[in-house]
């Protein structure tokens, strides 16, 4: 067991990464965030282990879906904290949260309220599409939906929100 090694220069729960032991085997929280601050996370339904959505945490998003036990999550293309569902209504409540073995992504397994709708275009999970195998030899590669029906109307939900989603 390591010792715990706060790290008193912030306000955050988490601990400074001492060793490849305690990041590996111990009980401290020290997640490695990229250049960027940031941390993946994939997001899956508690019930179904179906993948919902993979989004980002800077360490205030993360702090935050700890202490209130619903997601927040760093959006890249707007440069703000994001509470899942504050706008929608549906939330992510975390039912768990695991980080893997050198502490660089977290997994979320979450309850949906509403329609259980994770994806900003109305589908329930933001992996809507396939690609299909074997179909780049004549142009680009072909998508297949594997979600034909909407959970809800984006335009009914978010008005005129500006869209998330950049080119």
């Amino acid at each position: 067991m390591s010792a715990t090694h706060i790290d008193t220069t912030s306000s955050t729960p988490f601990a400074k990464r001492v060793s490849v032991e305690q990041v590996e085997e111990g009980l401290d929280l020290a997640p490695k965030f990229d250049a960027d601050g940031l941390i993946p996370c994939i997001t899956t339904d508690a019930s179904t282990g179906e993948v919902l959505m993979l989004g980002f945490m800077n360490a205030e998003a993360l702090a935050r879906t700890i202490s209130a036990g619903e997601a927040y999550y760093w959006s890249r293309s707007r440069q703000c904290l994001w509470h899942k569902g504050a706008t929608s209504g549906l939330t992510q409540k975390v039912v768990e949260l695991r980080i893997d073995d050198d502490q660089d992504a977290i997994w979320l397994r979450v309850e949906v309220a509403g329609s259980g709708a994770s994806c900003h275009v109305g589908y329930r999970s933001c992996f809507y599409r396939t690609v299909e195998l074997g179909s780049v030899s004549d142009g680009p590669a072909r998508l297949v939906f594997t979600e034909t029906t909407k959970s809800f109307d984006p335009q009914d939900v978010y008005g005129d929100a500006p869209n998330p989603t950049r080119l």
